[in-house]
């Protein structure tokens, strides 16, 4: 009890944040033009098994549009963590008002959840203009970050590791890996390099279940956010041309250091 009354507490703050400027005007209906105040509370929106605190410490605020939209999708995936999606559509925010970011506002934003066991379903595509859940699904991380549990990232060539921060989706192409999507990565030190390392998003045989059944955990790409096969083309055309994706982790250099969400948040003691 002492553990959920905590995680309330954080949450309730949390949703109390919502300071600052900015708005992701194309995203927020008139009904979602009231002051913070009136939104609804995240700690609200959390199912009743969700009865740990949040590993991070929120120490600035997001803006009023980061905090209503988060607010709205999180009603709509309630095993994502809403520290996570409050970040997630911080950095959206920020990406947006920083020149030669975006070329638009995107309609479709994936948050991956890299500090879940890759056996979790840990990959949610929104749609932000009805922000409504579109994909709740398993997604692989690198073969050398881990091996059931995502623990080390890399922006180096060859290192076969994920990455955190910020994407922004290009253009779709077939290849070695089938229909795959690149990827141009937002964040220096953390992931502009991926065109150079080819990171993109595509399917794999390794992500499936039945894998997870016989090995204990999904198999592991060289970097990439591989997907089931089955999902690949529609999440992929949902994103292409513009789409943001946001890998999360509580990564103390990366909150600290983040070009989008730097200095909002830290691990918490």
């Amino acid at each position: 009890m002492t553990d959920l009354i905590s995680r309330r507490k954080t949450l309730r703050a949390l949703a109390q944040l919502a300071v600052g400027g900015g708005a992701l005007t194309s995203l927020i209906r008139p009904a979602a033009a009231a002051s913070p105040a009136t939104s609804p509370d995240l700690m609200s929106l959390l199912p009743e098994s969700a009865v740990t605190p949040g590993p991070l410490v929120m120490r600035t605020g997001a803006t009023p549009a980061a905090q209503q939209l988060a607010t709205s999708l999180s009603a709509t995936a309630r095993r994502l963590d809403p520290q996570a999606l409050l970040l997630a559509t911080q950095a959206l925010d920020a990406a947006r008002l920083r020149p030669g970011m975006l070329d638009a506002m995107p309609g479709v934003m994936a948050v991956i959840d890299y500090s879940l066991p890759s056996t979790e379903k840990r990959l949610w595509v929104f749609d932000l203009k009805l922000r409504r859940l579109l994909y709740e699904e398993w997604v692989a991380h690198g073969r050398n970050s881990g091996d059931n549990m995502t623990v080390r990232f890399s922006n180096e060539v060859d290192s076969h590791m994920s990455s955190l921060g910020a994407y922004v989706a290009g253009a779709p192409y077939t290849g070695k890996n089938g229909y795959s999507l690149r990827l141009r990565g937002l964040e220096p030190g953390f992931n502009d390099r991926a065109f150079e390392r080819a990171i993109v998003m595509h399917g794999a045989p390794y992500v499936n279940p039945d894998i997870i059944r016989t090995q204990g955990r999904l198999g592991r790409s060289w970097g990439c956010p591989a997907m089931r096969a089955d999902v690949t083309r529609p999440v992929i055309d949902l994103l292409a041309q513009g789409g943001f994706l946001f890998n999360y982790f509580p990564d103390q250099d990366w909150l600290a250091q983040s070009r989008l969400i730097g200095g909002m948040a830290q691990l918490r003691a």
